[in-house]
């Protein structure tokens, strides 16, 4: 595994997302054993970077990160986010970043990951009802306390991002960026690289629709959340399937999987890329993990980035209003 630094912060250049073994995806929650080993495998391979967040669950997918890390904790970069439970209000789901609630926020997950320090810690969607100054400034205090390494947002757009930054650096941004959705090279991407801010894409195998695996919705459990989401539904569906299709030809001639080729074609857009490809298979983290080691030509990567653009908002309509890509 090769390493990257995201500003100073030194993490395999493909990490692990764990939201689907608790939450969101079929099958979540169902095999924390299987989940547990796949973390393990992760750090064999010598993945650093392990993503979670406090609304996963929500707080399940902490408590199974801290148990999958618990005497391994020193090999990683362990990453949570913020900012999507109003701990004081509403509850899960209503975006709070005030100082007040990032307090509260940071002692339950230190708790449920059990350790004494968070080394990325995101806002998890920016708060459209606090000033992006007083969220950094709260990430400040605790960085300054030892509570915090390195501070993130997550889907934030150029304004915010600078904003943030000159309060308290910001060491990496987290968004969706994959073959398919490739919104923030325009506006996002720039300033990442002015700044000197890593990236870290999510859903970098389009939650599932790259790896040419997912063929129809009936695939899913009835709590899956793609079976809401407009990419996987009629039309769009059918559409995409043809995007799918396309990096699956490509995975045939180069001797990869499509995921692979996906990866491939994310790592080579630069050196300050970390994806978070998700999963809760240990065959999966073996697939993943091995993209580092695939090279594409650059005509592959010309003809992969050559693919039209998915049909279908990577949202719904509630989720993509709080998006500013």
């Amino acid at each position: 595994m090769r390493y990257i630094k995201l500003r100073d912060v030194e993490v395999s250049r493909i990490g692990l997302g764990a939201m689907g073994m608790s939450h969101g995806y079929s099958g979540a929650g169902t095999d924390d054993a299987e989940s547990i080993r796949t973390v393990h495998r992760a750090l064999e391979l010598g993945v650093t970077l392990i993503d979670t967040a406090e609304i996963y669950g929500p707080y399940t997918n902490e408590e199974l990160v801290g148990r999958a890390l618990k005497g391994r904790r020193d090999q990683v970069v362990l990453a949570t986010k913020f900012g999507m439970i109003s701990h004081g209000g509403d509850g899960p789901w209503n975006p709070d970043s005030g100082p007040a609630n990032i307090r509260t926020a940071v002692e339950g997950s230190l708790r449920r990951l059990g350790t004494d320090h968070i080394d990325l810690y995101y806002q998890h969607r920016v708060d459209p009802n606090t000033p992006i100054e007083e969220t950094a400034g709260a990430v400040a205090e605790l960085i300054a306390e030892g509570k915090v390494r390195a501070f993130g947002l997550s889907e934030a757009g150029p304004d915010t991002i600078r904003r943030a930054h000159a309060v308290q650096p910001v060491t990496a941004v987290q968004s969706e960026y994959s073959l398919w959705t490739r919104g923030i090279e325009e506006r996002v991407l720039p300033v990442l690289r002015e700044l000197n801010i890593g990236l870290v894409p999510f859903s970098p195998l389009g939650r599932g629709f790259l790896t040419g695996t997912v063929r129809s919705t009936d695939q899913f459990d009835e709590d899956d959340f793609r079976r809401d989401n407009p990419r996987f539904s009629g039309e769009n569906f059918r559409r995409n399937l043809a995007i799918a299709d396309e990096v699956q030809a490509l995975a045939a001639e180069v001797g990869a999987t499509p995921a692979q080729v996906a990866l491939a074609w994310l790592l080579a857009q630069g050196d300050d890329i970390a994806p978070i490809p998700g999963t809760k298979r240990v065959g999966r983290v073996e697939e993943n993990t091995a993209a580092d080691a695939l090279t594409l030509t650059a005509g592959q990567l010309d003809r992969l980035a050559a693919l039209p653009p998915a049909a279908g908002n990577t949202h719904s309509e509630p989720q993509a209003r709080l998006l500013e890509r």
